[in-house]
């Protein structure tokens, strides 16, 4: 299946074919007025339509000048905006980092290779991120001031803007300054949550070392001993998370970085959005299901809860795909060559089997993190920070696609409702001002 914005920059302008000025418009992402203001600087010649009103554009010659500003932003299929990206394409079926099965590109690589390739296009073996310790420090002070009782998605974020704060050079948005960044700070944001049991409780020192990110993230989510099954099926988890496309977090990364904000805000952008229930915080609902399924013996009653109370069934579902999520079969296939996820993938089986009635509802990712997080006596918001700490290497791959495309175009028009001005001035409150 092609992606319609590639068929779309495949088929340039036929020699002879002509556009209307709304087709001209929409082509170049523009109102009306602007292809008017175009043909005045001389960017764009227009001709008349024999015995019309209206002009015509060489279709060639737009696509040209699209390609010069930048502008060309085409509507998708259901009327929704689109961005032109060439970071993951979703079919339905599968998903695809730069071309390739991103499923089988995780199930292969590690985390930092995976995020390596989704940034440069190239694959680096072995590749380890590490952080400064000036960097960690200022993130683990600005942690340990927080409340006992907040989330890691709180602290991920005050560390972002401790690491920031420490970094002279995050106003550098050059491609190779973009990148050490990144690579520093992802581990950084590990560093920075607090160890399960204590620091030092994963056997080291609290110092940073070079081991790969899943086993530094391994302790900040469970006091349980990793195997390296269970370390693989991490390690996994991160890669298979790193990008879904415009999901609503990188929206929201994407228009930071067209504002020319620096990385660390771009992140900042997702992960504020990422706290939203429909989003990253889903796999601990899934979480709680599975441990209530668990304890009453079958899914069932659970499921039979959920729906008498109006409630969606955690972890069923996707709208991008017809089947089921291909994230999710990748973590199964792992998690069933771990023996004490046993009971948990028994227990999502089981909620799959209950709802098979609807069609629709095929086991996603969120259910498959609750499996790993459940299995290793994780809490219920495990999932959302593997899915944090995961998630920021796609909003800097984003970020640094942003970069390279014209300022501030993320600049949707409102369609204003409210009362048709000129308005009388509001009388005061009477109320207040007696």
């Amino acid at each position: 299946m092609t992606d319609p914005s590639e068929a779309d920059e495949k088929r340039p302008g036929t020699a002879g074919e002509r556009l209307t000025t709304r087709e001209t418009a929409e082509r170049l992402g523009v109102k009306p007025e602007t292809v008017y203001a175009y043909v005045s600087r001389g960017q764009l010649n227009s001709s008349r339509v024999p015995g019309g009103r209206g002009s015509t554009f060489d279709a060639a010659e737009v696509d040209a000048l699209a390609r010069r500003t930048g502008r060309r932003e085409q509507p998708s299929p259901a009327g929704e905006p689109s961005v032109r990206t060439g970071i993951t394409l979703i079919t339905g079926e599968r998903y695809y980092f730069r071309g390739v099965d991103a499923a089988e590109l995780a199930a292969r690589h590690s985390y930092e290779e995976v995020a390596e390739w989704l940034w440069t296009g190239e694959l680096r073996p072995g590749m380890r991120f590490t952080a400064p310790e000036h960097a960690v420090s200022a993130a683990r002070r600005a942690v340990g001031a927080l409340p006992e009782h907040c989330g890691s998605t709180d602290r991920l974020r005050v560390a972002v803007v401790a690491a920031a704060a420490a970094d002279p050079l995050r106003f550098d948005l050059s491609r190779a300054a973009v990148l050490g960044g990144a690579r520093s700070l992802i581990p950084a944001l590990v560093a920075a949550l607090p160890t399960v049991g204590g620091e030092g409780a994963d056997g080291s020192d609290g110092e940073e070392t070079p081991d790969g990110l899943a086993r530094q993230l391994w302790p900040k989510l469970t006091a349980r001993e990793p195997d390296e099954a269970s370390l693989s099926a991490l390690d996994t988890a991160l890669g298979l998370l790193i990008d879904h496309d415009l999901a609503a977090s990188t929206l929201a990364a994407r228009v930071a970085a067209s504002a020319r904000a620096h990385p660390y805000a771009v992140v900042s952008a997702g992960l504020g959005v990422l706290e939203g229930p429909l989003h990253g915080a889903a796999s601990g609902l899934a979480h709680r299901m599975l441990a209530e399924v668990l304890e009453r013996g079958g899914a069932a009653p659970v499921v039979a809860d959920h729906l008498r109370a109006g409630r969606q069934v955690p972890g069923l579902g996707h709208r991008l795909y017809t089947g089921e999520d291909p994230r999710a079969q990748t973590l199964f296939d792992l998690l069933a060559h771990i023996p004490r996820a046993a009971p948990a993938l028994a227990a999502a089986r089981d909620v799959v089997a209950t709802t098979a009635r609807d069609a629709t509802l095929h086991a996603n990712v969120d259910l498959a993190l609750a499996v790993l997080s459940v299995a290793s006596d994780m809490p219920a918001e495990a999932g959302e920070t593997v899915f944090a700490v995961s998630r920021t290497a796609g909003w800097i791959a984003h970020a640094l696609e942003e970069y390279g495309e014209r300022p501030l175009r993320m600049r949707p028009s409102g369609h204003y409702t409210g009362p048709r001005p000129p308005q009388p001035l509001p009388e005061p409150d009477g109320a207040l001002t007696q």
